[in-house]
């Protein structure tokens, strides 16, 4: 595909698509933006090269997709609260990201999008796996999709959150976490297309079942999104940018780098309410 200058490639057939011919330091004219906006729709996560771009290009780009998000757990970049650092080095006892998750899932209205830049990447490792939540979906049988169609799940931020915190020596006191209450199956607002939303991070349970039963169901749900089929993977060089829609994409940050650097900056874009 070729828009105006603008040349998207897919990276596999299910998910994911690099988009080249743009420059993000500068402003978009109504084309280009459309261009990369129709394509996040329809492959899920887009990949941009080479985008040596400021703090406040980056926060621009994001405000094109809607309010910025401040994340509730990770303090901000000092002056820039909606920009969340992105950093692990040979004293890091842990890295965002290291289980398969939709962004803050917990909240009420949960990010529509993510879109992270990395400045400072190791020279292998560290890439980023996507799983198509609609692939995930599909690939359920009938009887499967007629049971969780009208299910909702609870989702938790605190006892991911309170893990990380304990591990790298963050203060509880008088901190509070999001909780929601989602479909098990969403329904994206834009293509219309039934999406998996549940994720290992964040869901607890799953509303109005047994304990027994919830557990199980979860358990194969949160295996089943982590099949290859299902799945692209990026290899991040210096200054690349991933933009995934989390409304039908789950991620996983792969730490296989340490004790190298790797480290960028991320801005999430307010959603609505799962349906």
């Amino acid at each position: 595909m070729d828009t105006r200058g603008i040349s998207i490639h897919p990276l596999t057939p299910v998910i994911g698509a690099e988009i080249l011919g743009v420059d993000l330091d500068k402003p978009l004219d109504t084309d280009a933006f459309q261009a990369i906006h129709e394509a996040l729709i329809t492959y899920q996560v887009i990949f941009f090269r080479d985008q040596d771009i400021s703090v406040e290009a980056h926060k621009k780009f994001g405000s094109l997709f809607g309010q910025l998000d401040i994340h509730p757990n990770d303090p901000g970049l000092e002056g820039h609260p909606e920009v969340m650092i992105i950093h692990a080095d040979e004293n890091s006892k842990r890295i965002a990201g290291e289980t398969w998750h939709s962004d803050v899932s917990c909240s009420e209205t949960p990010p529509m999008g993510s879109i992270l830049r990395l400045y400072e990447v190791p020279e292998t490792g560290g890439d980023t796996l996507f799983s198509s939540m609609y692939a995930a979906y599909d690939a359920l049988s009938d009887p499967m999709k007629l049971f969780l169609d009208n299910l909702t799940a609870h989702h938790d931020g605190g006892p991911y959150y309170r893990s990380v915190n304990t591990r790298i020596g963050r203060n509880e006191e008088g901190r509070t976490y999001p909780t929601a209450e989602h479909p098990v199956i969403r329904t994206h607002p834009l293509s219309g297309k039934k999406a998996l939303y549940v994720n290992s991070m964040f869901t607890q349970s799953i509303i109005g079942l047994p304990k027994a039963e919830s557990d199980t169901i979860l358990e194969f749900l949160f295996a089943h999104v982590q099949d290859p089929a299902f799945q692209c993977r990026f290899k991040w060089k210096k200054n690349s940018i991933a933009f995934w829609d989390n409304r039908c994409t789950q991620h996983y940050a792969v730490w296989d780098y340490f004790p190298k650097i790797r480290s960028g900056y991320r801005v999430t874009v307010i959603g609505d309410r799962p349906r």
